[in-house]
């Protein structure tokens, strides 16, 4: 299991978002199958270069969503049933996407303005991350 974590500063999320994001994409696609170990909390935030309470932050979210569990001086696993996870997470999307369309009401925008900016946030996350300035890579 790769644990390598891409985060970024630029990003405007916050890290322990990243965190949450980037692991539950994993499990999700089944890259991280039930059962299997996560990093200790201190190792992904050695690995990471972010705090210690930013990671538990991110397992306590993920362990929240029912994506993870944590047993007692055992650490974190991929929880046994990630499709219920799966659930969970379709559930805030709908929640998300019901106040998007009521923010997008007030505001005055119609369905096609509100896909548009959808589609425009959309590209923006899968668009490569530009170098950074003096970057040489």
């Amino acid at each position: 299991m790769s644990t390598l974590l891409f985060l970024s500063a630029s990003d405007p999320r916050p890290m322990y978002q990243q965190i949450v994001d980037q692991i539950s994409a994993r499990v999700l696609a089944g890259d991280w199958l039930p059962g299997q170990a996560l990093p200790s909390i201190r190792e992904l935030a050695a690995g990471s270069g972010v705090s210690v309470i930013t990671v538990k932050r991110a397992y306590e979210e993920l362990e929240r969503a029912g994506l993870i569990a944590t047993r007692h001086g055992k650490g974190s696993v991929v929880a046994e049933k990630p499709d219920q996870a799966r659930g969970l997470l379709e559930e805030g999307l709908a929640t998300h996407l019901r106040e998007a369309a009521l923010h997008a009401a007030r505001l005055g925008l119609d369905a096609e303005a509100l896909r548009r900016r959808l589609d425009a946030a959309f590209d923006a996350l899968q668009a490569p991350a530009s170098p950074s300035p003096g970057d040489d890579s």
